[in-house]
């Protein structure tokens, strides 16, 4: 019987759950994560501004599993020797295996801003800043004058630091956020009508921007033009780095150190291993690291996999011209960014809510079903 690893529980690979459900292949199936649940990034800002429960945003990967015929092992996989077939997990344990898939995400690039030290807050992993996010809500109602800074100006950290900023306001009438990002600005590669329009909203909501490079300190960030903003919280969308393990897992990776795939999502070096998501990077196309491409490239990497195992053609994942942007503003309230189009109203977040919700119900299994 041919054995498969699916090494995370990202979005691409819940297509690859669903195949299974679906074809009923006679395979060893294991899927390895740290945790039971996948975590909805799409719905965290919402989360975040109290207008979901947190169950709302989670998907629980047992049920999935189950009904694939998938064991489910929690724990992360901290190395990979693709020659030999085989990874390491964080429990000591190795396993084997014919086949392979990674959908492990990217890590956030914290080089810069270790010295905060516990003031430090990373998107990734999202369990992580899940665990935490509550307790510094508390945090600013019982402190006086409280101040958060989100450092990061692509599309994650403006929607975190309006989503912080409702949330705030919420609790803590004297808390501040402040946003950084370098000194290209925010929302780089999307259009001047959307910058300009995600400027307008920061002013409106009264969120410090400052366009230059942060170092962490003790005490705060200092920034290249020599100002130190003291702050309580710094959230970090620092942009991505691999994880370092790859670079002895013997895969080809690219010159940044992630997977390199080719238009099918197999490995540029190895025929039995795809990856999906952040952890790659095609070798024919440049794609932007956004959830968008996971979650269609998962069908395809879902039926690549069943080619690989049991004999088939493969297809191809060919990302779109532009991708559609819907990012949260902290109240019931978004802004559409797609090429050139930009609009924003309650209309947009009520657009979004229905994509998310319509994404969650696709991919919910029910417990024995």
């Amino acid at each position: 019987m041919p054995s498969l690893i699916l090494i995370g529980g990202g979005h691409a690979h819940l297509s690859v759950l669903r195949e299974l459900i679906r074809v009923r292949l006679d395979i060893d199936a294991v899927l390895i994560t740290p945790s039971p649940y996948q975590t909805y990034s799409g719905m965290l800002p919402g989360w975040m501004a109290g207008h979901y429960r947190l169950s709302d945003c989670q998907i629980d990967l047992r049920p999935i599993a189950q009904a694939a015929g998938v064991k489910l092992i929690l724990a992360q996989v901290l190395g990979m020797d693709a020659d030999r077939c085989r990874v390491a997990l964080s429990d000591g344990s190795y396993l084997g295996y014919d086949f392979a898939s990674l959908d492990i995400g990217s890590e956030t690039n914290l080089s810069w801003l270790q010295a905060l030290g516990e003031r430090l807050l990373p998107i990734k992993p999202l369990g992580e800043f899940v665990q935490r996010w509550p307790d510094i809500l508390k945090q600013a109602e019982q402190q006086n004058k409280f101040h958060l800074a989100v450092v990061g100006g692509g599309a994650a950290g403006v929607e975190l630091a309006f989503t912080a900023q409702y949330a705030l306001a919420m609790r803590a009438s004297k808390a501040r956020v402040s946003l950084i990002a370098s000194e290209k600005g925010i929302l780089p590669g999307h259009s001047p009508s959307v910058i300009k329009r995600a400027a307008e909203v920061l002013k409106q909501r009264g969120i410090e921007l400052h366009q230059a490079h942060a170092v962490g300190d003790e005490n705060g960030l200092l920034l290249a033009n020599g100002q130190l903003l003291n702050a309580d919280i710094v959230i970090a969308t620092t942009g991505a780095t691999p994880p370092t393990w790859l670079q002895f897992s013997k895969l080809a990776l690219d010159e940044h150190g992630y997977i390199s795939v080719e238009s099918t999502h197999l490995s540029s070096s190895h025929p039995n291993v795809f990856a999906a998501g952040d952890v790659c990077a095609r070798s024919d196309v440049a794609m932007a690291r956004s959830g968008v491409h996971a979650v269609f490239s998962g069908p395809v990497v879902a039926h690549n996999l069943m080619a690989c195992i049991s004999g088939g053609k493969f297809i191809s994942y060919s990302p779109r011209r532009r991708s559609l942007y819907l990012l949260a503003t902290g109240s019931k309230h978004a802004i559409v960014s797609w090429g050139a189009f930009c609009a924003s109203g309650n209309w947009v977040w009520r657009w979004k809510n229905w994509i998310d919700q319509r994404f969650m119900t696709k991919h919910r299994v029910k417990e024995g079903a």
